[in-house]
């Protein structure tokens, strides 16, 4: 089937530990991140004012 089946795998455990590394630093951050949106939800984005769009 001409499937390279070196590349594929690797290609699948980068994915995954990539997925893995992004979960792990939202948990890690998971009380800032909480914050920072309830500080928007309670109070606006604090540039919004200067957006322009």
């Amino acid at each position: 089937m001409g499937i390279d089946i070196s590349g594929v795998s690797g290609a699948a455990i980068a994915t995954a530990v990539s997925a893995e590394k992004t979960r792990r630093w939202q948990e890690e951050n998971r009380e800032a991140i909480d914050s920072s949106n309830d500080y928007v939800r309670r109070n606006g984005l604090p540039l919004a004012k200067y957006r322009l769009f």
